[in-house]
């Protein structure tokens, strides 16, 4: 009896918070279109957004700009927050996420490769060439960790060799930056300062839509993964092709890095933070709770950190890698401190 109360309660607790992270949503994006160097009150935001018109002005400003970076900033931060879940889940470690372990500069290298090499020739390539070029570079990256892995198990070693590998990324794509004209230079610095800024429905259309496919697989991999996290032999035992599992874990974090590091330049610390904190908050390691959670809980994360980066020091804008960072690296310092039996 005592059992099924406590279960009961902790599925009740469960469902009220995913409730609230899911109405936490577009309350953030409604907040974020509402806010900003222009004045636009919430009625007209209301009025715009419903099709009752406005003016002009304000509605350019809401539909093609404040609307749309909304939306980028929510779909990203919520790729940013899965990729770090599949990656944690991965590696066993909780430090693991695709800025660590260089996954993000590769894919940044990659981009920056495409930007200045093949823009000179063709000129700017397009958001599907982008997301390509950073997956490969994002898959590189995570091939050289996976060896170093497989090596040297030690998971301090791993960080480390992560942190290395992307250092040199940003090396290479410095080096790369001395051979672009200016007007590259400026578009390249800005972009690897990481911004939601410049989105347009175009591109929201195609990163939402590689986000859901992403999603919905990851969802199918819960009831493995659940076996997965008790252990590669007892996953066996139940029927799970550890391999193939391990192999979707790395495709679908990479590709969901890419996408964010395609559109928005690299972002820190969010794939660490939000995935801590979601376990904190839902007290649960399952799966099939902890990925829409992780999902909701990285877009939240990204769209508070863009409010500020954006309304802080307005009209100037901080860079988004700046503000995650602020409120990511505590996170971080806390998990090691915990797991050092210091807090």
């Amino acid at each position: 009896m005592r059992e099924s109360r406590s279960t009961s309660q902790s599925n009740k607790r469960w469902a009220a918070a995913l409730i609230c992270l899911a109405l936490l949503c577009p309350a953030l994006v409604f907040l974020s279109i509402c806010i900003g160097s222009t004045g636009i009150s919430a009625g007209d935001v209301i009025a715009i957004l419903t099709g009752h018109g406005g003016e002009e002005a304000a509605v350019s400003i809401i539909m093609r700009i404040r609307f749309p970076r909304a939306v980028a900033a929510m779909v990203l931060g919520g790729a940013l927050g899965l990729s770090g879940y599949l990656l944690q889940t991965f590696f066993r470690n909780p430090i693991a996420g695709p800025f660590v372990l260089g996954i993000s500069s590769g894919a940044k290298l990659c981009v920056a490769i495409l930007l200045i090499v093949f823009a000179m020739r063709t000129g700017i390539p397009g958001s599907i060439s982008m997301i390509g070029a950073a997956f490969f570079g994002a898959l590189l990256s995570m091939g050289f960790v996976l060896l170093i892995s497989a090596r040297m198990r030690g998971k301090p070693t791993l960080i480390v060799a992560g942190i290395m590998i992307g250092y040199i990324c940003s090396a290479a794509t410095d080096f790369l930056v001395t051979f672009a004209d200016d007007a590259q230079i400026v578009s390249l610095h800005n972009w690897s300062k990481g911004s939601f800024s410049g989105m347009d429905w175009g591109d929201v259309r195609v990163m939402s839509l590689l986000t859901v496919l992403c999603f919905a697989g990851i969802l199918l991999l819960a009831k493995p993964i659940s076996a997965y996290r008790l252990g590669e032999e007892y996953a066996r035992s139940l029927g799970v092709d550890v391999f193939r599992l391990q192999v979707l874990l790395v495709l679908y974090s990479s590709l969901l890095a890419a996408c964010v590091t395609a559109y928005a330049g690299p972002v820190s610390f969010v794939g660490i933070a939000v995935p801590q904190l979601i376990r904190a908050l839902l007290r649960t390691e399952r799966p099939q709770l902890l990925i829409p959670a992780c999902f909701l809980g990285g877009g939240i994360f990204c769209l508070v950190s863009d409010l500020i980066a954006r309304s802080i020091f307005s009209p100037a804008e901080l860079s988004i890698s700046s503000v995650t960072a602020v409120f990511g690296a505590p996170v971080v310092i806390i998990i090691l401190l915990r797991r050092k039996g210091a807090v």
